[in-house]
């Protein structure tokens, strides 16, 4: 069953730029739930790109955040760091098209990135919050 996550405004981190992407992955996560229902080849290439799409947003995105954060003086910029490479990591090596069906793709990445944007909340709102976007 696919897991469909909305953006909530509460959970804004104070960054129009950092919000809009929140938002669009988001928002790719719940197309990639759409492709689930559709067979076939033509199903399976969408989803494909879509996923595909998915992580090239989601590099531009870190390295965003990263800057950003860095500009705000982020204290915990070392974590953010792990964090992202935790993610390439899993995106790269483990969490890929060849070793998960594209139902259980799409729920881990619908969950971990609604992990991580309620996250940001709690620990970049208070720095991020501050900066102009």
């Amino acid at each position: 069953m696919p897991n469909r996550v909305q953006w909530d405004p509460r959970n804004s981190v104070g960054s129009e730029t950092l919000d809009a992407q929140h938002q669009d992955l988001l928002a790719h996560c719940n197309a990639l739930a759409d492709c689930l229902a559709e067979a076939g080849p033509e199903g399976e290439q969408k989803f494909r790109r879509i996923f595909e799409a998915l992580m090239a947003l989601s590099r531009e995105h870190f390295a965003a955040e990263e800057a950003l954060l860095e500009r705000a003086g982020y204290p915990d910029l070392e974590e953010h760091r792990h964090e992202r490479e935790e993610f390439d990591y899993l995106a790269a090596e483990i969490v890929t098209a060849e070793n998960f069906d594209k139902e259980e793709l799409q729920a881990f990445l619908a969950l971990w990135w609604s992990g991580h944007i309620l996250g940001s909340v709690k620990k970049q709102r208070p720095f991020l919050g501050q900066q102009s976007a």
